[in-house]
């Protein structure tokens, strides 16, 4: 299969927009430029994560700007909205923006973030929910009307309410997940399409993935995996590592404090993968963190979610992408800061000698 390539797309624009000094200012107009620009450079679509925004308005809105070459990634965190709401969300997106556009990125978080919302469960238990969620959506979307007794759910008449809708010819949105626990991995290996994880060293992700494949091959599938990856890509490794240590030098210690306060007892095992990598240390220099050649952990240390990122010139940043395409990585979630100059940046440099 080809490579396909991603941008990221959130309402936080700007050089460093975790600080309030380095953000832009961004309104529906900027954010819908920002989704045909994405579009129009040949990414396949843009993942639209859990930030400021509600991913389904803001998806909605983006869709509506653009054409069937934009295929939304929308962040959904299993059990927040019932299933049959859910299918009846996708079904009338599907309805109105054309067919084989959405896709759903399934974020199971964290113990402590989901209590917000008023959703009481453990790690492991987060992932017997989701297997039971995802499994009605599919119904839900091909067309059935049923009854379900499960652990989590018990639905009467399920989908009446949505035969007006016409399902979807596949009978499914095509699922993306990320997940390195074995909970976690049992339920990527069953349910969904896309493997994605965060950039790890070559020698650590190979042995993840490899034990995806093995449990995926269990269940009698194969899954396509994918990558989410920061890119500080510059003319040269110095100009690129230059302006990795300028975010060090931009970021205030109220930030590192909020981002790095605590987090180390978080209970998803690939942030704690993650923050193994820089034990919650801000180094002096970028590169004091340079755990693989150019691969840069430290995004984490002022932003939440995947926080390496690839640091060098174009050619070592090609170097490094193909060298995850080694592993059988087939498809990459991008991004840069700001966005949009980025986007051009990547796609001009980066993306014609990915795709040969």
């Amino acid at each position: 299969m080809a490579t396909e390539v991603l941008w990221y797309l959130i309402p936080r624009e700007g050089h460093y927009p975790w600080e309030p000094e380095g953000r832009r200012p961004v309104d529906l107009g900027y954010l819908q430029h920002l989704a045909a620009t994405v579009e129009r450079l040949g990414y396949t679509g843009a993942l639209l994560a859990t930030d400021q925004y509600d991913v389904w308005t803001l998806g909605s809105a983006l869709a509506a700007a653009t054409g069937p070459g934009f295929q939304p990634l929308l962040a959904v965190h299993p059990g927040l909205v019932s299933p049959t709401l859910l299918a009846k969300m996708a079904l009338s997106f599907e309805h109105l923006h054309g067919p084989g556009r959405l896709r759903f990125n399934v974020v199971n978080g964290s113990t402590n973030q989901l209590r917000e919302y008023g959703l009481h469960v453990e790690h492991d238990d987060r992932y017997r929910l989701s297997a039971e969620y995802w499994s009605l959506v599919k119904r839900l979307t091909s067309g059935e009307v049923f009854d379900h007794e499960g652990e989590f759910y018990q639905l009467k008449n399920a989908g009446g309410s949505l035969r007006d809708l016409p399902p979807l010819r596949e009978g499914r949105i095509p699922l993306w997940f990320g997940g390195s626990s074995p909970a976690g991995i049992e339920v990527a290996a069953e349910h969904v399409d896309v493997y994605l994880t965060w950039g790890e060293p070559p020698h650590l992700l190979k042995e993840k993935l490899e034990k995806v494949r093995e449990r995926a091959a269990a269940h009698g599938r194969t899954l396509r995996l994918g990558l989410r990856l920061h890119l500080i890509v510059r003319d040269t490794e110095e100009q690129a590592w230059a302006a990795a240590d300028r975010l060090l030098d931009v970021t205030s210690e109220a930030t590192y404090a909020r981002q790095l306060g605590g987090r180390a007892d978080e209970d998803g095992v690939g942030w704690q993968r993650q923050f193994r990598q820089h034990g919650g240390k801000v180094p002096a220099h970028a590169r004091e963190l340079e755990t693989h050649p150019n691969l840069w952990p430290g995004m984490s240390l002022f932003r939440p979610g995947p926080g390496t990122a690839v640091v060098g010139s174009t050619d070592q940043v090609v170097e490094r992408l193909r060298e995850y395409q080694e592993l059988g990585v087939d498809t990459f979630i991008l991004s840069g800061n700001p966005l949009l100059e980025e986007a051009y940046r990547v796609a001009e440099t980066v993306l014609p000698k990915l795709h040969p």
